[in-house]
């Protein structure tokens, strides 16, 4: 008995941590895997003229023939037709009329079509024409005759003609329809091109960072991560704002001022543009990545391979580079993915091109066709995980370590190749300063290409009225009431999210539960998911969890903080088990050995030395929250709303100076957050400086799920 008073403790605390994590993470994904398999709509005709004969066949065969006979005898002109054009659909005969034309003159030109058509096919075509016309017309009549006879269920989908079945329909969609299937080519085409283009350059950036290509590492570094603390929208309004139709360079410069273009004509939109936006958008990423793995090699190796002889090409090419797979991999994958289910890029950017992601977002908003919705999510999925399964299986028997890490080579650079990096370095993080400095000039211009004279109304209430802005539906978002609504939501999902990410490492480290992988791996699997997925994911389970409507959380603050809350919950579970298992476990014991309970031993002795991760944990989901863009975009409604929607919104209605005002407030509040957390994280009594860990072990979500 005592030995299970002690241990109860350990049991609820476990309980409550699987019940939360299957809930917020398990039950969202489960919904969207079910929804994709769900068929609802219109029933195609082959499968209405199957229901059709089935409820004909229930009654006598004279009986049967006769109402058909008698249906079509009574026909109108345009019933006739209709029925007509559905039993040339029935065969697979082209409708060779207009169908758009009246009535009276599709009925002539429709028995000219009957006369020319093949003697093997015009039997076929008027066999089918009294079933179409049951089908067309007659299907409600004869379902409430046979009603006794087929059941109530399948007197529903006769009356009603709709198909709510489960089956494969919506996967082989993408494959079915051109439009879908361009999409996801494209889709495909754009993350390959980014990630060919922005993994090479975010190597040689870390490679820069790292081997002297910079006189200044740190502030280089810093600047270069700055993009993963700004919503995902703000490069490529940025981008647009300097070389679109109405660009500071494209249109002010190069067509007004020198004449040499026509804006119009020559800017950024198209496939480049993107690729360009998007690579800007996920290198921070990767450069963490390659970051990490370049710090971990040890300097000797290079150094040996220089006292053998070997030049510095030689030894990046041959060294460097193999040593550098693991990181490789993960950045190929991460950029990869990222790209593959972007939407805010391409909407802005190549806005007439369909991607999938697009179409997604489409699907939702717009048809509110879930199902199908949820289905090309799940396509969204299987792309990186080939290419992830693939890259694992490349180098997988080969050994990666070389000893001794943490000390990079103390090699000179060639002067050659410390031109070249920092030539490239200066131009990337000059670029990347453009950018910022872009959107803080659209913030505080009235109307950006237009007129350039100062305002400040745009970080008020009343916003400007510039009479050619603001005629999209962004521009009834002005005012700041989004960023304190996102501070709101973020305030709230930060302190709660780092707080049970340091739980539940506790208990996976400490308690050492039987279902202990399980907890990890539906923590970490939000990392590895696109937030696209994780957010439609809430809408299918929270609108009615369960089947109970009245526990619906869409439309609510609360489906927000949870979203953004257990989306990023693995950072703090991360670096709270990296952090446990340095601690060693003898102080939880000793405390335990002098009557300390769990909650006392968790609150006064791990909790205090696990502050670091705790500020961590944090600090990503107070950040993530106030710039996530595709997880959100499908919860917010018209009472809870978040800036970095309407920051997208603004973008794409072109109220460039709203957007930039949310976007410099919203860089605003993350400095500060993280500003705060440097401060809070100072030992007691030490003044030195420590380098800024927001940014030093700031950890991209997905670059943490493929370590």
């Amino acid at each position: 008995m005592p030995n299970l008073v002690r241990h109860l403790p350990k049991v609820i605390v476990t309980c409550i941590v699987l019940v939360a994590l299957g809930l917020f993470i398990a039950y969202p994904i489960g919904a969207i895997l079910i929804e994709s398999f769900v068929i609802r709509g219109t029933l195609p005709p082959e499968r209405l003229k199957i229901v059709t004969e089935e409820a004909l066949a229930a009654l006598p065969q004279d009986e049967s023939a006769e109402l058909k006979r008698r249906w079509l005898d009574s026909a109108s002109l345009s019933e006739r037709v209709d029925a007509t054009a559905m039993a040339f659909t029935l065969t697979g005969t082209l409708i060779g009329w207009d169908r758009k034309a009246s009535y009276t003159d599709q009925t002539q030109a429709m028995e000219q079509v009957l006369a020319n058509l093949p003697t093997e096919t015009r039997p076929a075509v008027t066999q089918e024409i009294p079933i179409a016309h049951v089908m067309l017309h007659k299907r409600i009549a004869l379902a409430f005759k046979v009603r006794a006879q087929i059941g109530e269920a399948r007197f529903d989908q006769l009356r009603s003609g709709a198909d709510n079945r489960t089956g494969l329909d919506n996967y082989l969609a993408l494959f079915q329809q051109n439009y879908l299937f361009t999409a996801a080519l494209n889709s495909l085409t754009l993350a390959a091109a980014t990630t060919l283009f922005g993994v090479p350059l975010a190597l040689l950036l870390a490679y820069a960072i790292n081997h002297g290509g910079v006189r200044r590492p740190a502030i280089t570094r810093a600047l270069l991560l700055t993009p993963l603390v700004t919503p995902p929208v703000l490069i490529a309004t940025a981008i647009i704002m300097l070389f679109g139709r109405r660009g500071l360079f494209t249109h002010s410069l190069l067509d007004q001022t020198f004449g040499l273009i026509d804006a119009d004509q020559t800017n950024v939109y198209g496939f480049f543009g993107t690729m360009l936006a998007q690579a800007l958008s996920y290198m921070p990423a990767a450069i963490i990545i390659f970051d990490n793995g370049l710090r971990r090699q040890s300097g000797r190796v290079d150094e040996a391979a220089a006292g053998l002889g070997a030049r510095h090409g030689t030894i990046f090419a041959q060294v460097t580079l193999p040593l550098t797979w693991p990181a490789l991999k993960r950045a190929i994958a991460l950029v990869f993915i990222l790209s593959l289910t972007d939407f805010g890029n391409p909407v802005l950017l190549w806005r007439d091109t369909p991607v999938l992601a697009g179409v997604i977002y489409d699907q939702i908003t717009a048809y509110q066709n879930m199902p199908l919705a949820a289905a090309l999510c799940c396509w969204l999925i299987l792309p990186p995980l080939l290419l992830y399964l693939v890259l694992e299986r490349i180098g997988a028997r080969k050994r990666y370590s070389t000893g001794e890490a943490g000390s990079l080579s103390e090699l000179p650079l060639p002067a050659s190749w410390r031109l070249t990096l920092g030539t490239l370095t200066g131009l990337v993080s000059l670029l990347v300063l453009t950018i910022y400095a872009t959107m803080a000039l659209g913030a505080v211009t009235r109307v950006w290409g237009v007129d350039w004279s100062f305002t400040l109304g745009y970080f008020t209430a009343q916003g400007v009225d510039v009479g050619l802005a603001g005629s999209g539906y962004g521009s009834s978002e002005r005012g700041l009431d989004t960023i304190w609504s996102s501070l709101a939501i973020a305030g709230i999902a930060a302190p709660i999210g780092g707080l049970l990410g340091v739980v539940i490492a506790y208990v996976v480290e400490r308690m050492k539960p039987p279902g202990a992988n399980l907890i990890v791996f539906l923590a970490l699997l939000p990392a590895i998911l696109p937030g696209i997925i994780f957010g439609i994911g809430y809408i299918v389970a929270f609108n009615a969890p369960f089947g109970f409507t009245q526990l619906s959380l869409t439309g609510g603050a609360a489906i927000l903080v949870l979203n953004i809350l257990f989306s990023n919950l693995f950072v703090g579970v991360l670096a709270a088990r990296a952090a446990l298992q340095r601690l060693n476990v003898a102080v939880d014991e000793a405390a335990e050995s002098l009557g300390a309970g769990l909650f006392t031993r968790f609150v006064h002795v791990t909790l205090p030395m696990l502050r670091p991760a705790l500020l961590l944990g944090m600090l990503y989901v107070f950040i993530d929250g106030l710039t996530t863009l595709s997880s959100v975009i499908f919860l917010v409604s018209g009472d809870h709303k978040l800036a970095s929607v309407t920051i997208f919104n603004h973008a794409t209605s072109g109220d460039f100076g709203y957007a930039g005002a949310k976007s410099v407030i919203l860089l605003a509040l993350a400095l500060l957050a993280m500003t705060l957390v440097w401060l809070i994280d100072q030992p007691p009594g030490k003044k030195r400086f420590r380098q800024f860990p927001s940014i030093a072990r700031w950890k991209s979500k997905n670059e943490q799920a493929f370590s």
